[in-house]
């Protein structure tokens, strides 16, 4: 699925292109399923990182298939492994397509225990949240922990790997979403179009926060003295590091990048049927605009993905 100009998803066309070739040390893999997330209809708006990307373009980041050719001093992986993965980001991966070439330590190997659909659901997502409450917070043992837009695709996972590492989640979302929320193990959830979140939630040692703006600046008031909120959209929150400051906490911005330590993880949680990827609906590749579409409009339980390829 090509993109040719800017401006919307609907610019998106069905086209064929020169199958990539892996260099040394990449895997070239025939994609299954490709994963659709809220960037990638940023970026088929131009709105999200578009500066380190050039027309034409193939949207996605979200890759899981089987590895069908290895570059000269590749170990890692060999020919007809199942892997998944979220190559290049935020620089052009092109995983709404047929094959995908990237370094090897952009993949790991799929979990048995998940299809390739639910695969593809999870590599951006995972490891934003890995990322995020590991990497950045430390979330640990008896942390409260607030998740925004948790019934999303990266907030239903979050709100598991933070349970799976001991922390007591409290997650936003929809009265709708509730029931969902509680059986992935959140210990409360707050309907935040019902409820002042800064007066449910006061003492928070960490605040996930998937949105920017005036609701990142008024999550701030959620955190107990010293506790940290680690924003995905810190880009589009001016002002956060001073209010937080005058609050005595702390917060930060954060970009997801590729890790194949953090999706071995996650692999790991998987195993131990500790995380769950929830997808929310499965389209097929020639229906990317009206997945872009349905993820535009922010009401996605979990994740959506298309099917690129069958696999025997």
């Amino acid at each position: 699925m090509v993109q040719q100009e800017w401006g919307a998803p609907e610019n998106m066309r069905l086209a064929e292109i020169d199958r990539p070739e892996p260099v040394f040390g990449e895997v070239l893999v025939k994609v299954v399923a490709a994963g659709v997330n809220p960037v990638d209809y940023y970026t088929a708006r131009g709105m999200a990182y578009n500066h380190v990307l050039d027309l034409p373009f193939v949207n996605g980041w979200d890759v899981a298939g089987v590895v069908e050719q290895v570059g000269y001093g590749t170990t890692r992986f060999r020919p007809g492994d199942k892997v998944f993965g979220m190559p290049w980001f935020p620089r052009a991966a092109g995983a709404y397509a047929e094959y995908v070439s990237a370094p090897a330590r952009h993949f790991a190997h799929m979990p048995a225990e998940l299809s390739f659909t639910e695969a593809a659901a999870l590599p951006l997502a995972g490891l934003t949240a890995w990322q995020m409450l590991v990497d950045v917070a430390g979330v640990g043992p008896g942390d409260r922990v607030l998740i925004s837009a948790a019934a999303g695709g990266v907030g239903h996972l979050a709100v598991q790997i933070a349970k799976a590492r001991g922390a007591h989640v409290i997650a936003t979302a929809r009265a709708a979403k509730h029931d969902f929320l509680t059986a992935l193990g959140a210990d409360e959830v707050v309907d935040y179009t019902a409820t002042d979140i800064t007066t449910a939630v006061r003492d928070a040692d960490i605040v996930i926060q998937m949105f920017g703006g005036e609701s990142a600046l008024r999550a701030l008031e959620c955190l107990r003295p010293g506790g940290i909120l680690v924003n995905a959209q810190g880009a589009w929150s001016p002002g956060m590091a001073r209010r937080a400051a005058e609050l005595g906490v702390r917060a930060t911005e954060y970009l997801v990048e590729p890790d194949h330590a953090g999706l071995e993880a996650l692999a790991t949680l998987v195993r131990d049927a500790a995380l769950r990827v929830h997808v929310d609906k499965e389209l097929p590749l020639e229906q990317a605009v009206a997945a872009n579409q349905l993820v535009g409009k922010g009401r996605t339980i979990g994740k959506l993905v298309l099917t690129v390829a069958e696999h025997r």
